[in-house]
């Protein structure tokens, strides 16, 4: 029998720590992650559509040859240990609807980079560019990633200022996302170009400073913003869960310690939770109008001005 998971595992990658994956079954692991974060439909047949139960999957699953995560980013630390709690290989995937499916994936077997998408597939073709310049990246260089493919889209029905904003007249589609790719060919994504701070000259991506966040024993769950500044433009804010306390001055010198100085966080505020849309994905703009309303604990910049 061949299972799928419909809908849940692409928000593995916005699931709290990687430790908190609970001591279960597999079946009961695998459904209860389904169901916690927005599956619907949980677990679909490949072959015949039938809708398992939850007694027919226990009854019927023994084991998981490989894991499949999309949708949104999926971190490498939280992918090996779901691997580890499975007991097989979790890798990603890239697509849009635009282009009628996917354009990357990681393979079932040879080199295990649970941080990537993988390669491009055949017949898709890709540019990385520097964000509102075009100028091309190379390896291991983030900017936007561009794809071009013989199953992109026409265009938005009704709505050509949209299309033409999306897909440029060389016809490479503009997917609105960051990323690097290594010498070898594998990509990674970074965040969304709309969701990156301009701190200065510098570009700060808020997934990079929430999956340092979250690698922290005392942190249950973050989110980091942008906000606004006189000097700099933008800043960092995060926005965190706590499971023990710690000081918002421990954590920011905490992630300075292991990022560049212009990403560091400049503010934190503590909050009881972070909001997510159905799929998971953190609902950055309730964060942005709760920082306007000055909800909840803040702190004062902790770092001074970044020269």
């Amino acid at each position: 029998m061949t299972a799928v998971i419909m809908q849940g595992g692409a928000t593995a990658g916005r699931t709290p720590r990687a430790p908190d994956i609970p001591d279960l079954t597999l079946p009961e692991f695998v459904l209860g992650t389904a169901y916690q974060y927005g599956s619907k439909r949980a677990l679909v047949d490949a072959a015949t559509g039938h809708e398992f139960s939850y007694a027919e999957f226990a009854d019927a699953v023994r084991e998981v040859a490989t894991g499949l995560s999309a949708r949104a980013p999926l971190s490498a630390d939280l992918a090996r240990a779901c691997a580890r709690r499975l007991g097989c290989r979790v890798k990603q995937a890239y697509g849009m609807t635009e282009v009628s499916g996917g354009t990357h994936i990681a393979p079932d077997d040879g080199p295990d980079r649970p941080g990537s998408i993988g390669p491009a597939l055949p017949g898709v073709e890709c540019r990385i560019v520097e964000p509102g310049v075009g100028t091309d990246l190379g390896p291991d260089e983030p900017g936007e990633l561009l794809v071009r493919t013989a199953g992109l889209m026409r265009g938005y029905l009704g709505n050509p200022q949209a299309t033409a904003a999306t897909i440029d007249a060389d016809g490479w589609l503009h997917t609105g996302d960051i990323v690097t790719v290594d010498k070898d060919g594998w990509f990674y994504v970074t965040d969304r170009v709309k969701e990156l701070i301009k701190y200065k000259a510098y570009q700060v991506a808020p997934a990079e400073l929430e999956a340092v966040l979250l690698t922290h024993p005392a942190v249950a769950d973050a989110a980091v913003v942008r906000k606004r500044d006189a000097l700099a433009g933008e800043v960092p804010k995060a926005f965190v869960v706590l499971r023990t306390p710690v000081s918002a001055d421990d954590l920011m010198a905490w992630v300075g310690e292991r990022v560049a100085g212009y990403k560091r966080v400049r503010q934190i505020e503590f909050t009881d939770h972070i909001p997510r849309s159905p799929a998971g994905k953190i609902l950055r703009r309730l964060l942005v109008e709760q920082d306007a309303g000055l909800i909840g604990q803040t702190t004062s910049l902790g770092y001074g001005r970044e020269s």
